[in-house]
């Protein structure tokens, strides 16, 4: 039940499951997590921000570390292959997102050619137009969808506010294809409420979701770090890949990472 936070604004480089060699990026505030969701699963624990001041980062400040950053890396091993938004919550809700977006394809082109810009979110900003025109532009935009009906989406996900599955996934189909969709498979128990995602009836609702909002693939995984609740299971790897087969079978496009 140990969880972490990040205590950087740009943290790393590290040696993703995913990414490759990421250089990561916090928005957000290194004392605290900040975001819409409330995960079970979250590595950085529960959203509790109820009378503490959030300070983000300036734009000023972010464009001046990246760059010196960028260049300290630039031609050593641990030059990245990705640039990676994910942090302590949600990165699309500081306020200046689009304009770091910005700062940082500048910074990228000048100083890492090489290197993917990735964002890791919830899309629950994706109503807003600054934010949606923004994820556009990076090279890997990867939404998070882990339930198929509303009920399982609560359990797990624990929005924060009126944010429903169907808004959701509305959001998501507005892009067009344009994203990967990231899923954590996981099941086990919370508040004596079952959590389970990889049954049959649950599953084929999150298939049938996936199909309709058609990303260009998804991404598979199961738990892999600390969670705040004691009582989930990691689903073991022959679980995982017959939970691919079974999406590859439907025609969707899947990694799977254990």
């Amino acid at each position: 039940m140990a969880t972490f936070l990040f205590d950087e604004m740009i943290f790393g480089p590290v040696k993703s499951r995913r990414m490759g060699v990421s250089l990561g990026i916090n928005l957000l505030p290194t004392d605290n997590k900040y975001c819409t969701f409330n995960c079970v699963y979250c590595e950085c624990g529960w959203t509790d921000i109820g009378g503490k001041q959030i300070v983000l980062p300036k734009l000023n400040d972010y464009k001046t570390r990246l760059e010196a950053k960028l260049q300290e890396l630039a031609g050593t091993e641990n030059e990245p292959d990705a640039i990676t938004f994910a942090g302590n919550g949600e990165p699309t809700i500081h306020p200046d997102f689009a304009e770091i977006i910005d700062i940082t394809i500048e910074a990228r082109d000048k100083f890492a050619p090489k290197a993917k810009i990735v964002v890791l979110s919830n899309a629950s900003q994706l109503h807003k137009k600054r934010v949606k025109e923004a994820l556009k532009k990076v090279d890997q935009n990867i939404q998070k969808l882990d339930a198929g009906t509303e009920e399982m989406f609560q359990l797990i996900n624990q929005p924060l506010g009126s944010v429903s599955l169907e808004k959701i996934v509305d959001k998501l189909v507005s892009f067009d294809g344009n994203l990967i969709i990231q899923t954590l498979f996981l099941r086990g128990t919370y508040k004596g409420q079952k959590i389970d995602n990889t049954g049959r009836t649950q599953f084929d609702a999150w298939l049938a979701l996936v199909k309709k909002v058609k990303p260009q693939y998804v991404m598979i995984y199961p738990i892999d770090r600390d969670t705040p609740t004691s009582g989930l299971e990691k689903i073991t790897p022959s679980e995982m890949d017959n939970i691919a087969r079974k999406i590859r079978f439907a025609g969707v496009k899947t990694e799977v990472y254990y």
